[in-house]
């Protein structure tokens, strides 16, 4: 099964995001867990150089992605275990660092800080490349430094052109490939004839100007899961960290327990990130097939420009608004309608909510 997570034009064609599922065997889960590491140690390796020429002087000229790359080769030859990595995710690791950079020096509201080192104990683990990946069937692909590897189905990749991959390790234990594809849009959907207002909502989603209202996801039973799951790893988490301080003064064990030694932590983490990742899955698939639905029914589409952080402060509305995915929704729209020769018109949502719908009179 794959699924699309995003989509973007580019000239005639369009940028998509497809994941797929893998089943890496023994070794390849081996290989996967160095290279995460080598992308981690590359990542601290070069921000701790930077940081360094950066406190000794900030005058000094900002160094590109280019010069980065260059520094990898004596890298390598100091340390040899880098070359187990696919290169070109070792050049993307300098890509994001400096662009981490330039979002630091650009930003004028204190907002965004300087980039962090990246810690092993991290649940989350991925590193991306720009290498040629080869399909081998049904269910396998090549992958660099990999071999062949087990997939789910491949079919979604016909016809299109890999612009990069990410190989990632979500909390759940699973692992996915997310791959950026450019490709042609080749569904016409036919004229409706027809238009329509949105207006977005908390228990309803989607409010349309013909009277029909869409409700909005409902997560409540998956959420209860995740939250006695989240309160069952939090205590089983404590109990065992008292249980390793303890190791520790006694001296009872020549090697004392770690965090990752007690199973019962192990799995309610795992639980709970899989009952947390259910809720995002079933959350897009459902807006997906909303938004498929009404591009399919209107020719014209206007919705409101909501500024949604702004409104997420006010917190009695926060997580109802959090999950509604007002944000995901409309982006959604806007490359539905774009692939599919729709139209999407932005409102201002100045006084939207004072002017009556029909006859236009602004109430004060």
């Amino acid at each position: 099964m794959f699924d699309i997570i995003f989509g973007r034009k580019e000239g005639t064609n369009v940028l998509k995001g497809i994941k797929l599922r893998l089943y890496p065997n023994q070794t390849q889960q081996g290989q996967l867990w160095q290279m995460f590491g080598n992308d981690r140690f590359v990542w601290n390796q070069m921000l701790a150089m930077m940081n360094e020429r950066y406190k000794n002087n900030q005058d000094l000229p900002f160094l590109s992605k280019f010069k980065l790359n260059y520094l990898l080769k004596p890298l390598k030859r100091e340390y040899p275990f880098l070359k187990n990595s696919d290169s070109s995710s070792l050049q993307v690791v300098n890509e994001f660092l400096v662009q981490s950079w330039k979002n630091f020096f650009k930003d004028k509201t204190g907002q965004v800080s300087k980039p962090r080192f990246h810690s092993r104990k991290y649940l989350r683990l991925s590193y991306t490349g720009k290498s040629i990946i080869k399909i081998a069937g049904k269910r396998y692909l090549y992958l660099p430094k990999l071999d062949y590897i087990k997939t789910s189905k491949t079919g979604a990749l016909k016809d299109v052109r890999i612009k990069r991959y990410t190989v990632m390790l979500e909390p759940t234990g699973k692992y996915y490939l997310s791959l950026q594809v450019e490709t042609a849009v080749q569904i016409k959907l036919k004229k409706a004839g027809k238009q329509v207002v949105i207006d977005v909502g908390v228990s309803d989603l989607a409010i349309l100007s013909n009277g029909l209202k869409y409700p909005a996801f409902d997560a409540s039973y998956f959420e209860k899961q995740a939250k006695s799951w989240q309160s069952k790893y939090s205590r089983r988490r404590h109990q065992a960290y008292v249980l390793c301080q303890q190791d520790k003064q006694r001296k009872v064990l020549m090697t004392p327990r770690s965090l990752e030694s007690f199973s019962n932590w192990q799995r309610a983490r795992k639980l709970k990130a899989r009952y947390q990742s259910k809720i995002a899955n079933k959350r897009r698939n459902y807006l997906h097939q909303l938004t498929t639905h009404l591009v399919r029914q209107y020719d014209v589409i206007a919705i409101e420009d909501l500024r949604v952080k702004n409104l997420q402060k006010n917190h009695c509305l926060a997580k109802s608004i959090a999950n509604a995915s007002w944000s995901m929704f409309k982006q959604m729209l806007e490359y539905k309608c774009e692939w599919y020769g729709k139209q999407l018109i932005i409102v201002d949502p100045r006084n939207t909510s004072r002017i009556c719908s029909h006859c236009g009179h602004l109430s004060h």
